[in-house]
């Protein structure tokens, strides 16, 4: 499949992050937001991220500011994402307003079109019961943006099989897709009990806080927790 058109719901730090990443790799996106302010605060966000793109990678995709302005269409009108390939929701983690957003998606949207949800706490099930039934994955990227390489995607309880769409789409964004249950997300359920943990630790004055963060950053490896337990030796 080729993506042409995707639709971004939400002009927030995430969808500024999903947008920069469909834009340097040359899909448009249709960018949905309730106010012209927020999109035009969005769009100026985005274009200064895709002027850093050089300093902050040698892999990524270079473009010109007027490259990326023809491949963002800023809309208050849902009815233009109609025609997109895609669907990316990036609202506030509010199911009432979730849910309102996805009944009228539901209307818009072709039932064909797959649909992908951002959410770190409201389960993937939840949010696919507004719908029809349709080809949906969705996926929450935890920290998204052009800089993160791995997408965690989660499956709600009914959706199907067919994820060659959303997996073409991380391809042709350079991210390699783990694909998990609907759960919270593996990525937060670990990196939180790192999080309680370093304030246990506070909280017993063994160490301040800049010294416990000081300590934590010399733990950043190319390796996750069960290599590096595996590489220790778990007997030990």
């Amino acid at each position: 499949m080729e993506f042409k058109r995707v639709g971004v719901l939400g002009a927030g730090n995430i969808g500024i992050g999903v947008v920069t990443d469909l834009v340097l790799h040359g899909i448009s996106a249709v960018v949905v937001d309730i106010s012209d302010d927020i999109l035009t605060r969005a769009q100026a966000a985005i274009l200064n991220n895709v002027r850093c793109v050089p300093l902050l990678s040698k892999t990524l995709p270079r473009i010109t500011n007027d490259e990326a302005k023809q491949r963002m269409e800023l809309t208050t009108d849902l009815q233009d994402v109609a025609s997109c390939d895609f669907i990316i929701e990036n609202v506030t983690e509010d199911w009432a307003l979730k849910k309102s957003v996805y009944e009228n998606l539901d209307r818009v949207a072709p039932p064909e079109i797959c649909l992908g949800a951002n959410t770190s706490c409201i389960s993937i099930t939840q949010i696919a019961s507004a719908t029809r039934v349709r080809p949906m994955w969705w996926h929450p990227p935890h920290e998204p943006g052009p800089l993160k390489p791995t997408v965690e995607v989660i499956r709600g309880f009914h959706t199907r099989t067919d994820r060659d769409t959303l997996l073409q789409l991380f391809s042709v964004l350079n991210k390699e897709a783990i694909i998990v249950q609907d759960m919270p997300l593996v990525s937060n359920r670990i990196s939180h009990l790192f999080m309680n943990e370093a304030a246990f630790v506070l909280q017993d004055n063994v160490a301040t806080a800049d010294e416990i963060d000081i300590s934590s950053k010399m733990l950043r490896t190319q390796n996750g927790p069960l290599e590096t337990a595996d590489l220790i030796g778990l007997d030990t």
